[in-house]
């Protein structure tokens, strides 16, 4: 029986394992993967505080695990299919379900991340992290005065062309229809934002490149006409999806199956918490992916206490 199991070894469960160590809670990680998470598709990170020069995805995680180790928490290979609410010795209990066992806990901490949406063309999973990017944020310091190439037409894909015409020479957004489901005030700032041109009514059909991204082929799904055009970077904003197909049976989430929490991330059944990217929030970021990780651990301890 463990004090706390946490799913998923990303930013925030590797941070969870650490805060739940410290507080001298068994506990361990399960991880289906390699740790790291969605990240790991990025060759470093440049906005993470402590590192002005940024630092490798790589080394920043390997840290991490090191800190959680050190805390006694270990990373266990398993794949998670179920979690069921039960009791034993008269206090609440789980059952976290795995392909090949079952474990016992207190307290579980889902933090599973999320996926963003690829395209499914040619050349987009050969050149991630060579040009092909799903956030902003996170690389966009690296095309300072390059032309690139944004995909999508909702609030996301236009906040990050927005953002990204303060680094790139001049940002080309493609959307497939004509008129965006962004806010209007958003769409009224691209169209007025002299670094944007607009590509409407088209996809992308290829990312062409070698050893990194050099140019999209875009395809006019009026026309049918198909046009190349160069670039240095290509950044896919087309939604993105939790990695929490199991808890909806357990917990409450959102009509995309983002978890639902409160501000301590306990979900809809006390003793079981949230953290990070698979739970409904409004950015998403390595660093407050670690601040859900702190919160939800602290949350659990605090429960055990007081039961």
């Amino acid at each position: 029986m463990y004090d706390c199991i946490i799913i998923g070894a990303g930013p925030a469960g590797l941070t969870a394992g650490l805060y739940a160590g410290r507080y001298r809670m068994s506990a361990a990680i399960l991880e289906r993967l390699t740790p790291g998470g969605q990240i790991m598709l990025s060759p470093d990170i440049q906005n993470f505080p402590g590192f002005p020069s940024g630092i490798t995805t790589t080394e920043l995680i390997d840290r991490m695990k090191q800190q959680a180790d050190e805390a006694g928490v270990k990373i266990e290979d398993a794949e998670v299919t179920a979690v069921e609410a039960g009791q034993k010795d008269g206090k609440p209990a789980f059952t976290v379900r795995c392909v090949d066992r079952a474990l016992e806990s207190r307290t579980v901490i889902i933090a599973t991340g999320a996926t963003w949406k690829h395209l499914g063309v040619p050349g987009e999973e050969k050149l991630i992290g060579k040009g092909v990017s799903y956030c902003g944020t996170c690389d966009g310091p690296l095309f300072r005065n390059k032309e690139i190439v944004v995909v999508g037409g909702g609030d996301h894909a236009l906040e990050d062309a927005l953002y990204l015409t303060t680094y790139a020479s001049t940002v080309h957004l493609v959307h497939r229809r004509q008129a965006f489901r962004a806010a209007k005030i958003l769409e009224e700032k691209v169209r007025a934002n002299p670094k944007i041109t607009l590509v409407l009514d088209s996809v992308v059909e290829e990312i062409v490149g070698s050893a990194k991204v050099e140019a999209v082929r875009i395809k006019n799904v009026k026309t049918g006409a198909v046009s190349a055009q160069q670039c240095q970077g290509v950044f896919i904003f087309v939604g993105i999806a939790p990695s929490a197909g199991f808890a909806k049976s357990i917990v409450k989430t959102d009509d995309a199956g983002f978890i639902l929490t409160d501000d301590a991330m306990q979900t809809s059944a006390r003793g079981i918490y949230a953290a990070g990217d698979c739970r409904r929030k409004v950015l998403y970021q390595v660093i407050n992916g670690c601040g859900d990780g702190a919160v939800a651990a602290h949350a659990a301890h605090s429960y055990l206490i007081n039961q």
